[in-house]
């Protein structure tokens, strides 16, 4: 298992979620910790053309890029509409990565499906606040790390077959919690194994890391420099 907060060693779901974990400290937070580099919504139109914070659309970078963004609808792990709108955002260079990395994929005839990439900090805090005090607590991450989801810097994804449209054979389905999505897992079909690898060699190129319990979920490399948002899909432009 793995994690993003500070030495804490994380269950399979708060990593499946891309959110860093905090021992539980009573009340929830109003906001992220004051060393925590944030921009709330308010603040977007601050970010200028040609700021690598802004966020773009991977859609409209790459036509062919697919979403299935699960936490859109209720097709996720925790039964839940998260998102108001079925949309992929990046932080600038890492959308521009992902859309170097759709064109080599389509080169040899897959496509990119998109299942999650930007998640707004305040879908973190709904959880968050939402799930109450007890054992259900420990698989929802405290929102005053925010996470890399949260910084545009993480993207969950898998290939499709352009031939078929359909999507290609992996190890698991998404938000599989099992040892099965682990990316050192052999026990899978050779069609599985080799699909896995096709796709952390698109992104791993780009300058991408894989999450090694996670085949999908990939975190671009610097997110460290990119600032917690709270932006609104409606209100990025």
């Amino acid at each position: 298992m793995a994690g993003e907060g500070r030495g804490i060693i994380f269950s399979r779901r708060e990593v499946a979620f891309g959110l860093a974990a905090l021992p539980l400290v009573g009340c929830a937070p109003v906001g992220p910790d004051r060393d925590v580099f944030f921009i709330p919504a308010d603040k977007a139109a601050a970010l200028t053309p040609d700021d690598p914070k802004r966020l773009l659309e991977l859609i409209k970078l790459d036509p062919m890029i697919r979403l299935d963004m699960r936490y859109a609808t209720a097709n996720n792990f925790t039964g839940r509409i998260l998102y108001d709108e079925a949309r992929a955002f990046l932080a600038a260079p890492a959308a521009l990565a992902v859309a170097r990395a759709s064109k080599a994929a389509l080169a040899d005839g897959f496509g990119l499906t998109i299942y999650d990439a930007y998640r707004p900090w305040r879908i973190t805090k709904k959880l968050w606040d939402a799930t109450p005090i007890g054992p259900k607590k420990e698989y929802v991450a405290n929102p005053k790390r925010g996470s890399k989801h949260n910084r545009g810097c993480a993207v969950d994804l898998t290939l499709h077959d352009l031939q078929t449209g359909q999507l290609v054979e992996m190890p698991t389905e998404f938000d599989d919690f099992s040892e099965k999505a682990h990316r050192d897992y052999m026990g899978s079909s050779a069609a599985a194994i080799a699909n896995r690898a096709r796709l952390a060699g698109y992104l791993e190129a780009e300058g991408f890391v894989g999450l090694s319990n996670e085949w999908w979920h990939f975190d671009f490399t610097g997110w460290e420099q990119f600032p917690v948002m709270d932006i609104p899909f409606n209100k990025i432009r």
